[in-house]
């Protein structure tokens, strides 16, 4: 089990997050604890007013809301008892057991999981501290359910391998509002979370494998003059398919002030990864100098590291972003240094410039449903070259553990030798 909470402003707003769920079929209310009546009976008027007249008792308290997600293993199957069971018991570790509170659960996803509304304000007027739950009374209570209903244990095992993302279905999606709608907030979800990066066409490098773009228009649209920006699906070449909507529609509100506020702290937190993508292209020449653009991109794809290629509209490449599906940061060439750039690349590959399908933007297409494949070595016992094997090691050591350069980026140029000036002149 993965526990997610989040704190807000808004009471009214995260309860019409759900209950909207329940108008589009996606979701249903299973529960109200510490409410005057049966779930069955309560109306939407109800189920606010309870929330927001508690709240009301301590008008020092900002962030009065609490939304928490509880996310199970896509191969369990519980049942809305079971639910129920692990909700309250969840609600009470954490100190929320008194507290009135709304159970949903949702089925827009590829694992099961609820969703609860509640405030964090007690009856009495107290505040909940809520620093750290996470971290503490969270954690703890993770483990007890996780025993006490057999769950899948998510301490054992990264907790985003669990729930893997996948592309948009376009088959399933009915180009309608809220099927397009529903699709592109998962993807949006969790990229924007966990991934690393500091421009949008970055941002599109991830969205876009998960058949998604963000889009700002035309310079020349009123969008793009506004700061508007807008989602919307693609198919595998590109073209928009179905109907863009607007970010500020979203739950998460991910608009381009948003997005573009996490470009300056995504900087300083993708640095330490920096050297993973540079040491495993260098390998990757190291192995086989020379060789072609497409097996560069299949070697780095093994790896973990998506290649994507921009291209005009006469399928000369101009650009080179990577996407390090293991840990989550996106790179634009340029950033890494001259030879990782989309010129660097294509001369060490021996070319002057290469000419792939136009409008074939992504030459590798890492498969998100598949765990990366971790790296094997070319040599065997049979015959291993010492030298070699000691070389491979240290290449894969972060940049700062080992003063090594790959062999490509030693050549110097000629040393001018400086005159003499003799000091009886």
């Amino acid at each position: 089990m993965v526990a997610v909470i989040k704190t807000g402003h808004s009471i009214h707003r995260i309860l019409n997050y759900n209950e909207n769920k329940v108008k589009e079929g996606v979701a249903e209310i299973i529960s109200a604890a510490n409410y005057p009546m049966d779930v069955e009976q309560l109306s939407f008027t109800n189920k606010l007013n309870r929330l927001k007249n508690q709240a009301a008792l301590n008008e020092n308290v900002s962030r009065n809301s609490v939304h928490v997600s509880l996310n199970f293993d896509p191969l369990e199957k519980l049942s809305n008892e079971t639910l129920q069971g692990i909700a309250d018991t969840y609600m009470q570790q954490i100190g929320f057991g008194e507290q009135p509170y709304l159970v949903y659960q949702h089925f827009d996803a590829g694992h099961p999981h609820i969703h609860i509304v509640s405030v964090k304000v007690r009856a009495d007027g107290s505040r909940i501290d809520m620093q750290n739950i996470g971290r503490n009374q969270s954690e703890k209570a993770r483990k007890e359910i996780e025993a006490l209903f057999g769950l899948k244990r998510a301490g054992d095992s990264n907790k985003q391998q669990l729930y893997n993302l996948k592309p948009v279905n376009l088959q399933k999606v009915q180009y309608g509002k809220t099927e397009t709608k529903r699709a592109i907030a998962i993807v949006l979800d969790s990229v924007l979370k966990d991934y690393k990066f500091t421009s949008l066409p970055e941002l599109n490098a991830v969205l876009k494998q998960y058949n998604v773009m963000a889009d700002r228009g035309s310079e020349d649209s009123r969008i793009f003059k506004n700061r508007g920006l807008v989602y919307r699906i693609i198919d595998a070449q590109g073209n928009k398919v179905g109907v863009p909507i607007k970010a500020s529609d979203f739950y998460s509100k991910p608009t381009l002030a948003i997005v573009e506020g996490k470009f300056i702290p995504n900087e300083t937190a993708r640095m330490p990864n920096k050297a993973r993508i540079k040491n495993a292209i260098d390998l990757a020449f190291l192995k086989q100098p020379k060789q072609q653009l497409q097996d560069l991109v299949k070697a780095l794809d093994k790896e973990g590291i998506n290649t994507v290629l921009r291209q005009n509209e006469e399928g000369v490449i101009y650009g080179i972003t990577y996407v390090d599906h293991r840990t989550k940061c996106v790179f634009n060439g340029s950033a890494l240094g001259k030879p990782y750039s989309a010129k660097g690349i294509l001369e060490r590959c021996g070319v002057a410039q290469q000419q792939p399908v136009i409008g074939q933007e992504f030459v590798g297409q890492h498969n998100p449903k598949t765990q990366p494949v971790p790296y094997q070595p070319a040599f065997n016992s049979n015959g291993q070259n010492k030298e070699n094997i000691d070389l491979l090691e240290t290449l894969l050591q972060p940049e700062n553990a080992s003063g090594f350069v790959p062999y490509q980026l030693t050549k110097k140029g000629r040393k001018k030798k400086k005159k003499r000036i003799s000091n009886d002149s």
